[in-house]
């Protein structure tokens, strides 16, 4: 394995930027909240239901495992070089909680960096435990997250709740305008310094936030923790050897599909549905790994591999780029295309940039190692200026 890296995980990393940009869609098209109370025909409420069950939410929980991969492996060759490990997580995270901040702030708010960087804190004390013990915890937040409900507690304010909410609505509205009209100034201002109404007070908002804070790190410490395990037991280097897995946990995709599918035919004024939800799509999550990995040898996907490997590669910097794009797109200082898409154009328009950004990343590769973005953080990360 050529610097700890393993073919397939790159194909996988590519394969969840994909999900992520198309569920992302819904977001950079109708904005974060309006997405949620959109009147549809026929055929657009059929599109957007496959999204809901086949992509959202269930493309960054394989980032997220991916992600606590990529750490054990990266921890692994700084102690290969006999250098302090934890000053080179301490570091990673910093670098990637900056990137967060200023991804959100000047480009769109809808990061994911910044949670990254505090896990990669939190994770530090699960760093040198076995594998099993990993799992095991894996369990035990995942029993936790179904106990508490997470996926109901942690939504400010379901459909019904927001149309009823005056404060919410305005908002809602005001979001509207000034991201299909306003200039980049007017939605820098809007993003940085407008409150978003969660409950109509100020004080049930400090207390949902304190409360969001508090139970985030065990609704995403699963994925996390099953990364880091995946990573100790060398997983995915000896493929030929773990198709029984691979075949046994591809099951979960039917399942996931079915606990999603149920949420939706639950609706969202069902407290139970959005718990049912989310342990649906991690669930999927799971069984796409086991499934993409049971497939990716198959002489269709290594037709297309190279390119997908090649998004994977460059994925901080292609994460980053898919924001500017779609920001450029859709917003009052580009296209000013904002609302105006149907949700299976906003779908078609997203496979439309995923493949020129698989087609961009191969040949940007034959002449650098890795991305822009994945320099500057390699840089930091180990204090050197070399590539």
């Amino acid at each position: 394995m050529n610097n700890c890296r393993v073919t397939f995980i790159d194909g996988l990393r590519g394969l969840s930027l994909l999900g992520i940009l198309l569920a992302n869609m819904l977001i950079f098209q109708f904005g974060m909240f309006n997405k949620d109370t959109l009147t549809l025909n026929r055929f657009d409420t059929g599109v957007l239901h496959v999204v809901q069950v086949v992509i959202e939410h269930s493309f960054l929980p394989i980032f997220t495992v991916l992600f606590g991969f990529s750490l054990i492996k990266m921890i692994d060759a700084v102690r290969r070089r006999k250098t302090k490990s934890r000053w080179t997580i301490l570091r990673r995270a910093i670098g990637l909680i900056v990137l967060g901040l200023l991804h959100s702030r000047f480009i769109w708010d809808g990061d994911i960096l910044f949670s990254y960087g505090i896990m990669t804190l939190l994770l530090i004390p699960f760093i040198n435990r076995k594998a099993k013990t990993l799992f095991i915890w894996a369990g035990i937040f995942t029993a936790l997250m179904l106990i508490l409900g997470i996926g109901s507690s942690m939504t400010p304010v379901g459909e019904a709740d927001m149309t009823e909410v005056p404060a919410m609505v305005d908002y809602m509205k005001q979001e509207n305008e000034v991201l299909q009209n306003g200039s980049y100034a007017a939605i820098y201002d809007f993003r940085n310094n407008v409150d978003i109404p969660m409950f109509g007070d100020d004080e049930s908002a400090g207390v949902f936030m304190l409360i969001a804070m508090i139970l985030a790190p065990i609704m995403y410490a699963p994925l996390f923790l099953l990364g880091i395990g995946l990573a100790k037991i060398n997983a995915f280097t000896k493929m030929n050897q773990e198709q029984k897995w691979y075949r046994t946990l591809s099951f979960f995709v039917p399942v996931g599909l079915a606990l999603k599918a149920s949420s939706i035919y639950l609706g969202e004024e069902n407290g139970f549905s959005m718990t049912l939800s989310l342990f649906g799509a991690n669930l999927l999550a799971v069984g796409y790994i086991a499934l993409f990995a049971m497939i990716y040898h198959s002489t269709a996907i290594q037709k297309i591999a190279p390119y997908i490997e090649s998004v994977g590669k460059l994925s901080l910097t292609n994460y980053i780029m898919q924001s500017v794009i779609c920001t450029t797109i859709f917003y009052g200082y580009g296209l000013s295309l904002f609302n105006k898409l149907a949700v299976w154009q906003g779908v078609l328009l997203g496979l439309v940039i995923y493949t020129l950004q698989a087609i961009i990343s191969r040949w940007y590769l034959q002449f650098a190692k890795r991305g822009p973005l994945e320099y500057v953080l390699r840089m930091w990360t180990n204090f050197s200026f070399k590539n």
